[in-house]
């Protein structure tokens, strides 16, 4: 294998890291929380020798050999895995000496290094940010108290992307429109977009139904399970609360607050009115939204760059507070959902794509990297400006992914809608409430209806689950249990909402006849 200094840097790095907290011998170094005169244990040192030794491996070895050692590990780890899944599944009560049980914990962080430093030969950043989501678990699961604490690092991340959404969007939707002078077209776009949201989201709806019909996930589960959690303040909305918010009365409280519908709206209605000033008038604003949409995207590539610790810090979170083992006490439920989106994707999203013939593999390789911060953070917000990007590189004209995407994440929320379905449902099954068929596609149309505009907020659905549930007499303790993997669940269903507007984008330019691998803009961007 080819000599890579800067990997080389980083393991010794990694290593002299390692020295030094053997020399400081305090674990509140490591984890957070545990008091500062508590000496580390060898277990606790193990890690960050265990990456250096993948590290130099994967540096001294030959390409083919460090590949059959991570073969290796990567079998014994999921072997050993899935023997603690069963053992603690069906009560074998098989005990492991502790020797066994740090050899594979040693293992475990071996193949972590040869993870991570691969990142210095690969050189992409969807590379190091798929790195960043196994490292967080791992920190996650083995120093709780040290994952929780770099909660910091996510958010700081999280608000940068914020920071972007506002300006992108008005300054793509105003270019993109008044730039070309085309009012038929916005109008076009608008009913061709709700029209595909609306038929996608409606097989997403079904899916759901089925799912938890077939699987009766919430059959024989006790309300003595569970337990009051504090939940995010956010209030299910009513119909006519949903199309009054579409309409913003203030932009810069909507920019403020992140409100990307209204944002939208706002654009749009600005690039029609900036259609008709005379072009004297109307030319520097068209530059000036032009190179702000410049600014924008190249400010997106620097935040980026970010990306791989924000996500990483997210995952460790996630793990470090709720831990691995609320996934076998809930399994059934968070399989069923999995599946559930695995098959949403299968019979609807993919059949789509070859229908209009998209270039699968390229689209798969362009919206890796967006799917992948989406699903560590929860929030389809952060994976906007990157997955708008990314769209544009395949293809789609700026014009038409600034005004689909942006309006896809308040009506074309996929894997939310299928949630939604399948948790009211499950609600019903654990209180042992007999649904009709009828029954259930009135509670599921109604939540459809409601959870517009929730994209943007982690597990704010569950409050729309709560209003819903309990305007149609269903109990509200099952919710709870919900909350106790729902972060998990989030990630997937988070994951498929941009998925699924990613495609829309695509779909709507092949529908307008402006798709283009080979354009201008497409060339101009790097993913």
């Amino acid at each position: 294998m080819k000599r890579n200094k800067p990997m080389l840097i980083a393991v010794i790095c990694i290593f002299l890291l390692a020295i030094l907290l053997n020399v400081l011998g305090f674990f509140e170094v490591v984890a957070a929380g545990k008091e500062s005169n508590e000496l580390l244990s060898l277990k606790d040192y193990i890690p960050l020798y265990a990456l250096a030794i993948g590290g130099f491996f994967l540096y001294l070895l030959p390409k083919k050999l460090s590949a059959i050692i991570f073969g290796i590990l990567l079998i014994s780890f999921l072997s050993f895995s899935a023997y603690l899944f069963l053992n603690v599944q069906f009560n074998w009560n098989i005990g492991l000496s502790p020797e066994i049980d740090l050899l594979f914990y040693t293992l475990r962080w071996v193949m972590l290094g040869f993870i991570v430093c691969y990142g210095f030969i690969k050189r992409t950043l969807t590379f190091w940010i798929l790195a960043a989501l196994f490292l967080g678990i791992s920190i996650g699961h083995d120093f709780p108290f040290f994952g929780q604490s770099l909660q910091i690092f996510s958010q700081i991340f999280l608000k940068m992307i914020k920071v972007i959404i506002a300006p992108l969007l008005f300054a793509t939707l105003v270019y993109g429109i008044a730039g070309h002078s085309d009012i038929k077209q916005v109008g076009r776009m608008g009913w061709k977009s709700l029209l595909y949201f609306e038929i996608v989201t409606t097989f997403a709806l079904f899916i759901g139904l089925a799912a938890i019909n077939i699987s009766r996930a919430g059959v024989g589960i006790e309300q003595a399970d569970a337990v009051s959690h504090d939940i995010p303040k956010v209030e299910p909305q009513t119909a006519k609360e949903v199309i009054l918010h579409i309409f913003p009365d203030s932009i810069v409280k909507s920019m403020a607050g992140g409100d990307v519908l209204q944002i939208v709206i706002f654009s749009v209605f600005f690039g029609i009115a900036l259609i008709m000033v005379p072009m004297a008038q109307r030319k520097p604003l068209i530059n000036l939204t032009e190179s702000l949409s410049e600014t924008m995207f190249k400010f997106t590539n620097l935040v980026m760059y970010f990306a791989p610790i924000g996500v990483g810090a997210a995952m460790a979170y996630t793990v470090g507070h709720m831990g691995l083992g609320v996934l076998v006490n809930l399994f059934h439920l968070l399989i069923t959902l999995y599946i559930a989106l695995i098959v949403f994707m299968l019979i609807v999203l993919l059949p789509i794509a070859l229908i209009i013939k998209l270039p699968i593999k390229k689209f798969i390789q362009a919206i890796a990297e967006p799917v992948s911060i989406a699903f560590a953070t929860t929030s389809s917000e952060a994976a906007l400006p990157r997955a708008m990007e990314a769209m544009v590189s395949i293809g789609v004209p700026r014009k038409i992914v600034a005004f689909v995407m942006p309006t896809g994440y308040s009506f074309n929320l996929d894997g939310t809608t299928l949630y939604l379905a399948l948790a009211s449902v499950f609600v019903a099954q654990a209180a042992n409430i007999h649904l009709s068929f009828g029954h259930q596609l009135v509670i599921v149309f109604t939540l459809m209806l409601t959870s517009k505009g929730v994209a943007g907020v982690p597990r704010a659905s569950l409050v729309i689950l709560l209003g819903t549930a309990a305007s149609f007499g269903l109990p509200t303790w099952p919710i709870f249990i919900i909350l106790g993997i729902d972060e998990l669940m989030d990630m997937a269903r988070t994951s498929v909402n941009v998925i699924g507007n990613c495609l829309a984008s695509v779909v709507i330019a092949k529908w307008e006849g402006e798709f283009d691998p080979n354009s201008v803009e497409a060339k101009e961007i790097e993913i």
